[in-house]
């Protein structure tokens, strides 16, 4: 047959002559036929489907009789088209079946000729002498499943098909690689396709003995070993079993069927058996002890057979059932073994259980008796299955588990209606189980779902209240929340069913009367998680809860925003989500649930401080459930004050969820105006004209997308922030993504609509979106040159997916010498700035340009992509003269052709371009780079080595970073003629430069080098393959040289990530010899970690783990599964190994480099959860080298001990600070993953334990190194879940043995590992074992053991509390017993440890202990604290400690110990007021009052103290208590009466002073502020206060400054808040303050930020004299505007505001701008950043400009005010002149020359440019509205100029913010 490429051009040379056929048939063929082209050319999966979708409904279109009168021959090439492009789809069921879709359409016109075509290919397959390849399985599976044709064909032709399938498996079963790769998988799955499509074919050579077929016999031998674990291939095992089933399914009778399937439940055998299958016998000879062959076999029965199998009896034993007595037990024994197929032994219980349910009526009338009656074993033992595995740590088993506990409750609920039974017991035992599981086990909520049904709400809720509560927890942890929700929306629909089903008339209750009755239970539910100031609850119960409750209760959202307050804390935020929720749900208009007040509300959301509120907003106003909702003109009109608003918002979440909010936004804009175009078009002329309002409508929209499209060119520009540029990118992207009519193939979702061509048009005759022009595409390529890769991605990609496809020949001519230019940077920046530059140069260009053409002979074959293969060849060479001028100079490749950047390029232009790398490269250049890569490396690492011949030996040991540092050093001072470099303690600015070269090209070589080969072998074909094995060895010697001889991190890391996918494409490639070479290698490392070596621990190369690593994740990527196991095996071999007699420590030992390895493996990403299999043979190895007398292998192994701890967790459950720090897994599940760690942890407790049982008098310390880590794993076990067969109780003896460790920290780890490993119905057990242990004051006792008993104690107290709902008698008997021991707490226990751990009991059971007790015991330690202290005793400031914390949670003695304060020791009173600043002393108002009235009192004598930890947190304390815990969010309470005057002075005096003088370091000078803040808040006014207020001003304005440290600056900002609230009288005060808050507001902390923003919202709030008690918190952006506002409404005529405005403006002077933008070449290596990254000039001008305008327009109401502005008009009208004629110099010719993109990509340009218009329109508005200044210049020439500057400059490439547009264009912005 003709390849498709030749049968293509002969049937389109045959459709443009045909002459038979009406032109429109032709034109449709030719269509048709272009369709196909274009299918074949495509590589994308989707892309391909969807042109084979247009053909396939392109040839519907012509009718039958038309096609009947095409010649012949032109549809028989038309079929072999069609069958040739079958061939080359045949991995794609989709595509083929389309195809067959065409191929029926022809049949129905020559059915004869399509199935002789296809006949005559198939009989190529069949018919060929050789086996079957892998190609020939995919083609015939191919026609049997997806060509109806090809199945009649195989259907004639099974035999043959049977034979060579026969044939085939005894090759394939022979060969270790082929039975457990593909071809053994697809040779199954024929089979299983053969038994299931072709039955009636296949049913005679089975079942009949006479037609007998030796074939079929082969096959069932194979595949019966197949099953028996001949393969390993678990995935081609289960197959192998479903296919005996469907062979056994094909029996004509159902006698002979059933004997069959009884026959192969024989699996379960253990010595070999005869498997009878009809007339076919085969030997069964089982291979292993996996269990996945009785898996593959009930797997496969369950699935196929038909009923009647299922419920036939044996032979033997007619009353056993094949599904309950022949499968069950298979199916339990399953279940209950631990085996790796874990998961899918549960897929065949949900299996049988579903298969029971099916047969279940069949099954009753065969028994006559019912399935499960109460207490039945087959109950029982279901029960059992389902309860021990539903938390089963192994993947989608819960899941499985729950599914069947579904099947089993509706089995039983139909059990019970058969036969009468309305007891039901079974129900109501199971939920008493459930509810006594603890709230952390994930498995109790799924069980309540599943049961909830049958019992109804009202039980549920009745028997277990606790549900409300317990959902509530569940939401406040992020791998609980999905349970937890779910259960409520179970019980809101089961609520709902039970109120309308409950009802005589349906129609009774309204909705408004349902969602009251919903209130009534879960309103507080809701409102208490939507208000919560817990993250997680808060998102969980919006995300969760809101979109169910709507859903069963549209009507909630009536009672819900009744419930809330939008000025009250929380309130504002639940608000948003509730509306936006029910927008989204109901589609209701969410402007009519409260009036106008809904619209008042969302501005405040939508200018909340708070992120989460704002993006609640945001979603409200975006969402709707139709997409052709049109925003309405007041939504727009919000949008565009929001958006800017917005984009410099830090958090990247808030920046992708303003995205997706946008482009939701813009969908409705877009397809609403689609709607109003296409009714427009649908109109008749003369008929009624299109309504106004749907045409406003469309304006509205179109010129929403126009602004929005314009808005990010202006943010763009070097200079503005990181954020603000990525959000403007962001929203570019979603605009240029909704609203044009590119396709993207590689989206599923999210394509333009088909018509969206006549929107565009509808927009462009409007003059708008323009997307594409000229001017913008500078401003992207602008971009190119960010600093952060992110913007530079960004920016490529959508010059790459929207703009032309190529660029004008000036941007490209000066873009290529930019980018040559910044390939031979030494920056990494830089040089990556390049490489991404020549990526998008070669996809952009039209021709390759000049520069990148090389010498004409250089021939490039024509087949190849000529533009990239030319481009690739000049990065070669580019590369290889880099490569020698390092050979021949390496200080001055360093500087100037560092080799790295043209890496880079390659590897973009190479592998990220779209084409073919077959296309571009050729074997020779292939050849070529491989050997410059491997030079380039061996000259690197010689460089690092000292010795450029030392690194190509294989003996030499890694250079130590100490030899890699001498060896740069003595290359420098060759290099400048042999001078001795200077000691330094930082590195020289040349040796950074030739470390960087060398560690960032090897680095780049890792990386290219792995790409490469991994893009050339997956594109490579069996003819054609750009690698020959010698290559890959030499390929293979690089990754080996730079990963074991170089110790940079860098360079080793990035190399990882290349070598390991060069092993992955090697081990999957179909070559042996390919796959042998990183097998090799692994081979050869492996014999380095074992090898003895003389090399020192400081030059062991830290690449080998990496090595094995790499090979090792590849092959598991590759299915290479042994590859991990023999490594394993090797490193746990060697690390057990021995130390010898003579070791050296100083030396590199095998056995600890083989735990560093071990140690690389576990922590290896890429192995997942493979390793995790050998984790309990490594988990006890590490613990018992522990003991090791080598320091480096204890290291090692506690190391390797904490990565592995961390992977066998899994990653620890997220939820709010100061939740549980346990993991999410349980102890059962736990010891089930790793049954072999039980035993071995349980013994190092035991003998840990038993070391501590000798006499109670005897003093040792025996130290056992593996019990802390040990202690440690336990104690991170979540704790509270029952052991139902009470494996884990042997546990619990040596826990409570370890409380007499003699080390502290054992102790209180073995109290934190008792609590995991008990159950909770052992609490009380425990707890009155404990208690009663406890000694008398007679009895003689061991401290350690008595203070590790009341830890114990303590602990297992605390979560026993936090279960119980209420005190039961155990509890009652362990209070009684801990009161009775109250002499433990006072002077007669000796140990102050042991009362510290008493009163930790006691303040736990506080609120239950008897009044008497309490002021015993109060009276006791009030006594001990105010006795003058003794020696100093270890424990007594922990004793202190907790005895104050005790105290002081009592009014009372809170009192008395305050009112003590002064007679107390300095350690007591430094502990007092920690107390404070831990946050108790705020919590009670009148205690705050007496705590502020102490401190306040000593606050002189505490300033004068001379430690300064105790004066910095007195300050903290008295912060506290004056403050309150938030100052700006609720007014200040009552305060008792101030300092007098004079000491008030004095302190304010000695705090300023310390300010002043910088003394005390930052943490003090910090709360020195703001305490002094405080208490000139409280001063009256006087002469003393102002002058006070001038030196605290002075403060303000040196510590706001961006050097100052972060938390001065936030000090300054609390200060503020706290002291510049109401303002001063003094508007010079004032002028100062509102600078300093300016300064704030542009911080570079977010933190510093936000509370800045506090001090304008309180002074709005103060100044409109609010009735709200709480502060509304704005948006800094909202902020800043309001502090502008408040200067020029009180200041504006003061004489510092001018001069305050025009201080935010960047300096006008273009002059040293252009100066240093001139100078090439960079200075240093790396670039200084500014002290304030996040402020930007430029933005704050278009905020400053209005204020200078509107003072402008003031000039004739002060005289002051006209004297300032005159004389900065007199000082600056030539400075602004002069700039502007120096701009317009400046200004670009027509074409783009490389000073302007140079200028375009400086940070400097931009922001001189707005200051300049800046002060140049506020010029040009002072000569209109002053004739004083009017002499200076010409307004209307000065109009003219700035206008044509402005106007050139935003043809260029710089775009200015629409506040200055305006005010250039002589209009005064809003």
């Amino acid at each position: 047959m003709l390849s498709f490429e030749d049968l293509m051009t002969s049937l389109q040379d045959c459709v443009i002559t045909e002459d038979q056929a009406a032109s429109n048939v032709s034109q449709t063929l030719r269509l048709f036929i272009d369709k196909l082209s274009e299918s074949s050319r495509s590589s994308v999966k989707r892309c391909k489907e969807r042109c084979l979708e247009e053909a396939v409904q392109l040839l519907r279109q012509i009718p039958e009789a038309q096609l009947q009168v095409v010649e012949e021959d032109h549809l028989l090439l038309l079929v072999r088209l069609l069958i040739s492009m079958q061939l080359k789809t045949v991995s794609i069921s989709t595509a083929c079946r389309k195809v067959d879709q065409m191929l029926q359409l022809l049949a129905k016109v020559d059915h004869q000729l399509v199935y002789r075509e296809t006949h005559h290919c198939l009989l190529s397959i069949v018919h060929n002498e050789q086996i079957f390849s892998l190609e020939d399985l995919q083609r015939a599976c191919m026609f049997l499943e997806d060509s109806s044709v090809g199945r009649e064909v195989w259907r004639e032709s099974h035999l043959s098909l049977l034979n060579k399938v026969s044939e085939l498996f005894p090759v394939v079963l022979q060969q270790e690689s082929l039975r457990d790769g593909p071809l053994c998988y697809i040779a199954v799955k024929v089979c299983l396709q053969i038994f299931q499509l072709l039955s009636s074919e296949v049913a005679p050579l089975v079942w009949d003995k006479e037609h007998r077929g030796a074939a079929v016999q082969t096959i069932l031998q194979a595949l019966m070993d197949i099953i028996l674990g001949q393969c390993c291939n678990r995935d081609t095992r289960l197959l192998a079993g479903t296919a005996v089933a469907m062979l056994i399914n094909t029996a004509p009778e159902s006698r002979a069927g059933e004997a069959a399937a009884w026959s192969l439940l024989q699996v379960s055998h253990s010595e070999p058996w005869l498997l009878t299958v009809g007339a076919l016998q085969v030997q069964c000879s089982p291979a292993g002890k996996d269990g996945v062959d009785r898996l593959t076999v009930s797997r496969g029965l369950l699935t196929c057979c038909r009923p009647h199998i299922l419920l036939s009896s044996h032979v033997d034993a007619t009353e056993m059932c094949f599904l309950l007595k022949g499968l069950f037990p298979l199916v339990y024994a399953l279940c209950e073994e631990k085996l790796d197929c874990h998961y899918f032994a549960f897929e065949v219980l949900t299996l049988w259980l579903r298969k029971v349910k099916e047969c279940l009526a069949d099954i009753w009338k065969m028994t006559g008796v019912r399935l499960l009656p109460d207490d039945s074993s087959l109950q029982q033992e279901l029960i059992h299955i389902i309860w021990t595995n539903a938390e089963s740590p192994v993947e989608g088993v819960s899941e499985l588990v729950r599914s069947a506990f579904c099947l089993l409750l509706d089995l039983y609920e139909m059990d019970c209606e058969q036969f009468c039974d309305t007891r039901k017991p079974l129900y109501f035992t199971l939920l008493q189980r459930i509810i006594k599981l603890p709230w952390e086990a994930k498995a109790k909520y799924h069980r309540l779902c599943a049961l909830l049904p049958y019992l109804g709400t009202d039980m549920v809720l009745d028997q277990y209240a606790e549900i409300p509560n317990h959902l509530l927890k569940c939401l406040s942890t992020n791998h609980l929340s999905p349970c937890g929700s779910e259960l409520y929306r179970c019980l809101i629909q089961q609520q709902r069913r039970e109120l309308c089903d409950g009802s005589q008339k349906p129609a009774s209750h309204t909705e408004l009367d349902l969602a009251n009755q919903w209130a009534r239970c879960w309103r507080p539910v809701l409102h208490e998680a939507l208000t919560s100031d817990v993250t997680l609850l808060q998102n969980n119960s919006s995300i969760h809860l809101l979109p169910c409750t709507f859903q069963v209760f549209p009507s909630a959202v009536v009672p819900l925003l009744a419930s809330l307050d939008p000025f009250a804390l929380g309130h504002l935020h639940a608000w948003a989500c509730v509306v936006s929720s029910y927008r989204a749900v109901t589609g209701g208009s969410p402007w009519e649930l409260q009036g106008s007040s809904t619209l008042e509300t969302l501005q405040l959301a939508l200018g909340s401080a708070d992120d989460k509120v704002r993006l609640a907003a945001l979603n409200l106003l975006c969402c709707s459930p139709k997409t052709k909702d049109t925003p309405t003109i007041e939504e727009m009109s919000i949008m565009r004050t929001f958006i800017p608003q917005n984009l410099n918002c830090e958090s990247s979440p808030f920046r992708q969820h303003l995205q997706a909010g946008v482009k939701r936004f813009l969908v409705r804009i877009r397809d609403g105006c689609l709607a109003h175009v296409r009714g427009q078009k649908g109109k008749k002329k003369g008929g009624a004209t299109c309504s106004e309002t749907a045409q406003d409508t469309l304006e509205q929209g179109i010129g929403f997308v126009e602004w929005l499209g314009q808005l990010p060119y202006s943010y763009l520009a070097p200079g503005h922030s990181y954020q603000r540029k990525k959000t403007a990118l962001l929203l570019l992207s979603a605009v240029l993504e909704t609203c044009t009519d590119t396709w993207s193939p590689e989206k599923k979702k999210g394509q333009p609509p088909a018509n969206m061509g006549c929107l565009i048009t509808c927009a462009r005759q409007r003059g708008q979106w323009d997307f594409i022009c000229r001017t913008k595409q500078l401003v992207l390529i602008s971009c190119l040159e960010d600093s952060t890769n992110e913007i530079r991605e960004l920016s490529a990609g959508l010059l790459l997916r929207f703009f032309p496809p190529s660029f004008p020949d000036d941007i490209a001519a000066v873009l290529l010498s930019r980018t040559k230019q910044h390939l031979c940077s030494p920056r990494v920046q830089e040089a990556q700035m390049g490489a991404l530059m020549m990526k998008v140069l070669l996809q952009k260009s039209q021709d390759q340009p000049e520069d990148c053409r090389l010498n004409s002979h250089i021939a490039v074959s024509s087949g190849s992509n000529s533009k990239a293969s030319c481009m690739v060849r000049f990065l070669v060479k580019e590369l290889e003269e880099h490569y020698l001028t390092a050979k021949a100079d390496m200080m001055l490749a360093a500087r100037t052709k560092p080799i790295h950047g043209v890496l880079s390029a390659l590897q973009r232009c190479l592998l990220e371009s779209p084409s073919s790398v077959y296309d571009t490269l050729e074997h020779s250049l292939t050849t070529e780079v491989l050997s410059l890569l491997e030079s380039i490396s061996l000259l690197l690492l010689g460089v690092l080595y000292g010795d450029p011949d030392a690194c190509a030996t294989e003996k030499d040991a890694p250079p130590s970073f100490c030899d890699m540092g001498n060896a740069i050093s003595s290359l420098i001072a060759e290099a400048s003629g042999g001078g001795e470099e200077e000691e330094g303690v930082l590195l020289s600015e040349e040796h950074s430069l030739v470390l960087t070269c060398c560690w960032v090209s090897l680095k780049e070589i890792g990386i290219f080098l792995g790409s490469l080969v991994e893009k050339i072998l997956t594109e490579s074909k069996p003819s054609n393959c750009l690698l020959t094995k010698e290559d890959l060895m030499t390929a293979s010697k690089v990754f080996k040289n730079i990963l074991l001889k170089c110790r940079h991190w860098g360079a080793v890391e990035g190399c990882c990530l290349g070598f390991t996918k060069f092993c992955a494409s090697l081990l999957s490639s179909s070559d042996s010899e390919f796959r042998d070479i990183p097998v090799h290698m692994l081979k050869q490392g492996l014999q380095v970690v074992q090898s003895p070596r003389s090399t020192s621990v400081t030059r062991r190369a830290a690449g080998l783990p990496m090595l094995i690593l790499c090979v090792v994740s590849a092959g598991e990527a590759s299915k290479t599964k042994q590859l991990l196991a023999h490594s394993m095996q090797t490193l746990l071999e060697t690390a057990r190994t021995p130390l010898p007699e003579d070791w050296d420590q100083t030396l590199d030992l095998p056995q600890v480099c083989a735990v560093h390895t071990l140690q690389a493996l576990v922590r290896g990403s890429g192995l997942g959860v493979a390793v995790l299999q050998f984790a309990p043979a490594v988990a006890i190895l590490s613990l018992t080298l522990l003991s090791s007398p080598c320091w480096a292998m204890r290291n090692a192994a506690l190391q390797l001990y904490s990565s592995l701890c961390s992977r066998m967790l899994g990653q620890r459950p997220s939820s709010e600070e100061g939740g549980p720090t346990q993991h999410g897994m349980s102890p059962l599940a736990f010891f089930f993953h790793y049954p072999a760690l039980q035993p071995f942890l349980l013994g190092e407790l035991r003998g840990a334990a038993q070391d501590l049982q000798g006499p109670s008098s005897e003093a040792k310390l025996h130290l056992q190194p593996s019990l802390y880590p040990v202690l440690t794993l336990l104690a991170q076990l979540q704790p509270g879940v029952h052991d139902s067969t009470e494996t884990l109780s042997d546990f619990l003896p040596p826990l409570l043995q370890l409380s007499a460790s003699p080390v502290y920290s054992v102790r209180v780890m073995a109290s934190k590992a008792l609590v995991a490993m008990t159950p909770p119905s052992e609490y009380m057990n425990i707890l009155l074992k404990l208690t009663g242990q406890l000694p008398s004051p007679q009895e003689r006792c061991c401290h350690n053991r008595l203070h590790g008993q009341l830890l114990q104690i303590k602990a297992v107290l605390e979560r026993a509390l936090c279960t119980a709902s209420a005190p039961s008698a155990g509890l009652c008997d362990v209070l009684s017993r801990v009161e009775a021991s109250l002499w433990l707490a006072t002077e007669a226990q000796r140990c102050p440890l042991v009362r510290a751990a008493y009163l930790g009991v006691a303040d736990s059971l506080r609120r239950l202990c008897c009044e008497t007790y309490l002021s015993e015991l109060s009276d006791s330690l009030m006594h001990d604290l105010q006795k003058p202290q003794q020696a100093l005793e270890v424990g007594v400031s922990s004793f202190h400690q907790q005895a104050i914390h005790f105290l002081c949670a009592d009014l009372t003695c809170a009192r008395r110990i305050w009112d003590s304060f002064s007679a107390l020791s300095p350690d007591l009173r430094l502990s007092l007021v920690s107390w404070v600043v831990d946050g108790w002393g705020s919590q009670q108002t009148s205690l705050r009052e007496v705590i502020q009235r102490v401190l306040q009192t000593n606050l002189r004598e505490a300033l004068l103290s001379h430690s300064v930890e105790y004066r910095r947190t007195y300050l903290a304390a008295l912060a506290a208590v004056m403050a309150g815990s938030d100052s700006t969010l609720s007014q200040h309470l009552p305060q008792s009466a101030p300092l007098e005057e004079p000491v008030l002075s004095e302190c304010l005096d000695l705090l300023l002073g310390d300010l002043e003088d910088q003394r005390c370091g930052p943490e003090f000078l910090s709360q020195a502020l703001y305490a002094a803040s405080l208490l000139l808040s409280r001063w009256p006014e006087s002469s003393l206060k102002t002058s006070m207020l001038q030196r605290w001003c002075s403060v303000l304005e040196c510590q706001r400054s961006p050097d100052a440290p972060e938390v001065l600056r936030m000090a300054c900002a609390e200060a503020l808040c706290v002291a510049g609230v109401p303002l001063p009288h003094s508007t010079a005060i004032m002028s100062r303050l509102i600078s300093t808050g300016l300064y704030l507001l542009q911080d570079q902390s977010q933190q510093v930020r936000m509370r800045a923003a506090c001090f304008p919202s309180m002074l709005h709030h103060a100044r409109r004299g609010e009735s709200q008690s709480s502060v509304y918190l704005m948006q800094v952006n909202q902020a800043l505007p309001l502090l502008l506002d408040l200067l020029l409404e009180e200041c504006w005529d003061t004489p510092g505001t001018l001069e305050l405005l025009l201080c935010n403006l960047p300096q006008p002077d273009l002059r040293p701008v252009l100066r240093e933008a001139s100078e090439a070449g960079c200075s240093s290596l790396y670039e200084q950043d500014e002290a304030n990254v996040f402020a930007e000039p430029s933005v704050m001008t278009a905020h400053v400009l209005p204020y200078l305008l509107q003072m402008a327009e003031r000039y004739s109401e002060s005289s002051a005010l006209a004297q300032s502005l005159s004389a900065w008009a007199e000082d600056s009208a030539a400075q602004v002149q002069d700039s502007l004629a120096v701009c317009k110099e400046l200004l670009p010719a027509a074409t783009l020359t490389p000073a302007w993109l140079a200028l375009l990509v400086d940070p400097r340009l931009h922001s001189t440019l707005c200051g300049l218009f800046t002060r140049a329109a506020f010029l040009l508005w002072l000569l209109k509205t002053s004739d004083d200044v009017r002499h200076l210049c010409d307004p209307s020439s000065l109009h003219v100029s700035l206008r044509e500057v402005c106007s050139l400059l935003s043809q260029n490439g710089v775009h200015f913010p629409s506040t200055l547009a305006a005010a250039v264009a002589g209009q005064l912005p809003a």
